[in-house]
């Protein structure tokens, strides 16, 4: 089979090095030169763990090609997906959907014989529909079907939950689409995946719905862990305690400064926008978004609080800026609110992180950027740990102590056990657990 990916950025390109690694031929185009350029010649554009060598031994045996020539691309193809940016509207917070519609207008002007249109950007409900309607009013001669395919794609682990998924969404009408798709994944039906084949409508709407679930989980938890604080009790035991229960479930239930990245906070305000549009408001998914946001100003004045309620004129160590670990991505990143609020306030900052640097650089200005972790936190006041990769669980507590003018952690991962810092010395913040 041959399909193209239109957009190289995170979900074209591990969904083309993916499908290529199934075996079919796989035909990425990007309008961007430079990046297809790079592309060719092996670097890739984002970190994702194992992504460079499937792209290389793909590239390598053939199967995996990069192109700006969309009518090179989509000649042939069974299937043509559309991976191209949703970002969020400024000033209203709806998806913005100019990427797609212009991919399906490209679409239409060079395709010539049937293809199956996948969407497999996160879209609002009713965005096949366009492209459906776009592509007949530019092309009424042509045949083809539009199907509905969203991503489940974690950075950090997008190969495996590619290859390995826990399900496969897809939107198909017809039988002709269907048998297209169930032939691109037979490799995941053989291995008893569950593939739900579903309307348009329904596919586009599991995507936001599952995606908005967890974030409602995150936000939940983390004002679980506030009243912890309040009452004395122990966020992690709770969680622990509602996370066995089989309907609860385990995952998702870690406190810490509020999520981000490319998909919940622009997925929470854009099925807001989709549910308020239509009539029918999601008033649990508004709150989600409110106390997220409000949650990471939150979170700088926990660390002021813990720098004795004032900040000014000293130096702050951040350790970690990407909103997770095992990715450079900076989207929404905690990072990016509470270091301006410490710098606000009059902090100083020296930051590490061992991926997310050279996106934080254009991102955050005034922020020393230091070889590692310790370098960060020489001669600083306090160190704050905010992105949990796994270096920083495995800290010299006593090189440490030497480094800092104060002995002062603020763990908004909770990394470290309250205990264990007390007896190393510590004036330990952490979130959502009594301090020992």
């Amino acid at each position: 089979m041959r399909i193209a990916m239109i957009g190289t950025g995170y979900v074209g390109l591990v969904s083309g090095a993916c499908f290529a690694e199934f075996g079919v031929n796989v035909t990425c185009v990007d309008r961007d030169e430079a990046k297809i350029a790079r592309l060719k010649n092996g670097e890739i554009p984002i970190y994702e763990p194992g992504l460079d060598d499937l792209v290389k031994n793909n590239a390598d045996a053939g199967r995996l090609t990069f192109t700006t020539d969309l009518k090179e691309a989509i000649a042939g193809a069974d299937a043509i997906f559309i991976a191209v940016g949703t970002p969020s509207r400024r000033g209203d917070g709806h998806a913005d959907l100019s990427y797609v519609h212009g991919a399906a207008m490209d679409i239409a002007g060079h395709l010539t014989g049937y293809a199956v249109i996948v969407t497999k950007s996160t879209v609002p409900v009713g965005t096949g529909r366009q492209v459906e309607q776009i592509i007949r009013a530019a092309r009424p001669d042509l045949e083809f079907d539009v199907v509905s395919n969203p991503e489940f794609l974690r950075e950090g682990s997008a190969i495996n939950d590619f290859m390995r998924p826990d399900r496969v969404v897809i939107g198909a009408e017809t039988e002709r689409a269907q048998k297209i798709m169930r032939q691109l994944y037979r490799v995941l039906y053989l291995i008893e995946t569950p593939i739900l084949f579903t309307s348009l409508e329904t596919s586009e709407l599991v995507k936001y719905a599952a995606n908005t679930f967890l974030a409602t989980k995150i936000s939940f938890i983390n004002e679980i862990a506030d009243l912890c604080e309040k009452v004395g009790a122990d966020v992690h035991d709770v969680a622990r305690g509602i996370g066995l229960d089989g309907r609860i479930g385990r995952k998702f239930l870690h406190p810490g400064p509020g999520y981000g990245g490319s998909c919940f906070p622009k997925d929470t305000l854009a099925l807001v926008k989709t549910a308020q549009d239509s009539g029918s408001p999601l008033r649990i998914i508004e709150t989600v978004v409110e106390v997220n946001e409000t949650r990471k100003v939150r979170m700088a004045s926990k660390i002021i609080e813990a720098c004795g309620g004032d900040v000014k004129g000293k130096t702050i160590a951040i350790l970690g800026l990407t909103f997770k670990p095992n990715t450079d991505d900076m989207r929404d990143a905690a990072s990016l609110a509470i270091i301006p609020a410490l710098q606000k306030a009059g902090a100083s900052v020296r930051a590490f992180d061992p991926e997310g640097m050279g996106e934080a650089k254009t991102l955050l200005s005034d922020v020393a950027y230091c070889e590692d972790a310790y370098d960060a936190m020489n001669g600083a006041d306090a160190v704050v740990l905010l992105t949990e990769w796994n270096q920083f669980r495995t800290l010299d507590l006593e090189r440490v102590k030497t480094l800092l003018s104060q002995p002062i952690m603020v763990d908004l991962r909770n990394v470290y056990s309250p205990g264990d810092m007390k007896a190393a010395g510590f004036s330990y913040t952490c979130v959502g657990r009594p301090l020992a």
